[in-house]
């Protein structure tokens, strides 16, 4: 999954650089000053977006496989899962960042030449630029947070209950004991059946 997203991102930007005509030096420099505006939040998106993928569906599997652990060394495996898990983003953070702060300029600068005139750049860099943008910004971040804040409140329960009904089912598939419960004990040995 990592390595899907990566090379797309990777093709658009090898397929974008290749361009036949240059902007104009004053559109390059509009240009320039919108990926200066941009490339950090490019950048923290994409690097989350690529890490932050695939991890719920390794951390659920890891989750199901730690109820095969036994019961006094669950909580220690867990805590070595989620040092594990914690190293990868952060280790790989950094290396995706630096990808992506090295293909984010001339993938941007192709797509902003082709898709916008020098005018539409100088009002979109004004735009990017002004207090009222900032002031957006913030109020779409605390949008966010309130939305998702109040769906969690409602939908939370609900959730959780449907997560431990699938669990519970993965876990039957898997002939594993349903969380909470205690495995069947094996027969005596020299007991009839």
């Amino acid at each position: 999954m990592i390595s899907r997203k990566l090379g797309l991102a990777l093709a658009l930007a090898l397929a974008s650089s290749t361009v036949l005509a240059d902007p104009t030096p004053a559109k390059k420099a509009l240009i320039d000053k919108l990926i200066q505006l941009q490339q950090q939040a490019i950048a923290d998106s994409l690097t989350n977006s690529v890490l932050q993928g695939p991890l719920p569906q390794l951390m659920q599997a890891g989750r199901a496989a730690l109820q095969q652990v036994p019961a006094d060394k669950r909580e220690a495996t867990a805590k070595a899962m989620e040092a594990d898990v914690k190293k990868f983003v952060e280790e790989n953070s950094v290396y995706l960042k630096d990808k992506i702060a090295k293909a984010v300029p001339n993938t941007a600068t192709a797509l902003y030449d082709e898709r916008f005139s020098e005018d539409e750049l100088r009002q979109v860099v004004a735009w990017a630029e002004s207090p009222l943008s900032k002031k957006f910004g913030m109020a779409s971040l605390e949008l966010q947070k309130a939305v998702a804040g109040k769906v969690l409140e409602e939908a939370g329960p609900t959730l959780d209950g449907r997560l431990k009904a699938l669990q519970a089912s993965l876990a039957k598939h898997l002939g594993l004991p349903a969380q909470g419960s205690t495995p069947p004990k094996a027969p005596a040995s020299g007991t009839k059946k």
